[in-house]
């Protein structure tokens, strides 16, 4: 097994930043910078055409870290983040942009080449949750959750349907030619739909939530476009960050801190005492989309 080798360290605003390496995958881990000795795992899939560090990890990562205390891990998809793109990669892409340029449907190469990135990208978030879990602020028993929208659903379910470790998932916006695999997966799920979405027909995106077996799961429909998934709401009595996007995953919250060690509370008032002495989810995420 490849361990986790760190490449490079900053913290900043209550937040490390560690860069790190699993075998040839470049990833980063965002950690509270002080809090219990073991957190939560949220493993986090970008969008296509981004990379680790797209302004939507970093905000979400902000909420998550801010107002759970979970840590946070990203690793860049093949053929993104600057890892050398194969010939499938470069046809697909140059498809892709034929398509735009032409006014055409790109669901169909999406779909296709999304399939194709999925089936090197399992193995490798698979390959890196075993390091992560050889961590001692996470540990092989810690809860593990997954999020990602767009490109990054179509890795994380047949990851989340592969890897029974990941306990619960927020995907969406994305087509329903996931809904066969989406049938293999019961743990509690949230899922983001963009009511206008040019793309993504309506009833695609419904058909795909519906295909998923859980009996806890929620839908977040948004007004607007592809790219307009809504930000988060600022914290209470905090501010937004301008980089902060997408609904809070509220499906995360109660799983990840229902499972293995108890976690003792953060300082201030975001942990509360629950009456049977564990601690209820913090405000962080149990607002929704509003």
């Amino acid at each position: 097994m490849n361990s986790v080798q760190f490449t490079a360290e900053t913290s900043a605003g209550g937040v490390m930043e560690r860069d790190f390496t699993v075998g040839e995958v470049p990833g980063v881990l965002w950690s509270p910078a002080s809090g219990p000795e073991r957190a939560p795992l949220v493993l986090m899939g970008h969008g296509g055409g981004t990379h680790k560090k797209a302004p939507a990890m970093s905000g979400r990562t902000e909420r998550l870290i801010a107002d759970c205390g979970f840590h946070v891990a990203v690793i860049n998809a093949p053929g993104h983040g600057g890892r050398p793109r194969t010939a499938v990669d470069e046809r697909e892409i140059a498809a892709m942009r034929r398509a735009m340029a032409a006014g055409e449907p790109v669901g169909p190469t999406v779909v296709r080449y999304n399939a194709h990135l999925a089936e090197r990208a399992v193995p490798e978030w698979r390959a890196t949750l075993d390091a992560l879990q050889a961590l001692p602020e996470i540990g092989a028993d810690g809860p593990v959750g997954y999020f990602g929208l767009n490109m990054g659903t179509s890795i994380g379910v047949p990851l989340a349907a592969a890897d029974p470790r990941i306990t619960a998932a927020v995907f969406g916006v994305f087509w329903h030619d996931l809904a066969e695999t989406a049938q293999r997966i019961t743990i509690p799920v949230e899922f983001v739909l963009q009511w206008n979405d040019e793309h993504i027909p309506r009833q695609s995106g419904l058909a795909l939530f519906d295909a998923f077996a859980s009996k806890e799961k929620t839908l977040h429909a948004n007004a607007g476009r592809h790219k307009e998934v809504r930000p988060y709401p600022p914290p209470p009595g905090g501010r937004r960050s301008p980089s902060a996007s997408a609904g809070q995953p509220r499906a995360l919250v109660a799983p990840l801190r229902g499972r293995g060690r108890a976690l003792p509370p953060r300082r201030g008032p975001r942990a509360l005492p629950a009456a049977d002495g564990g601690h209820r989810a913090p405000p962080c995420l149990g607002a929704g989309h509003r």
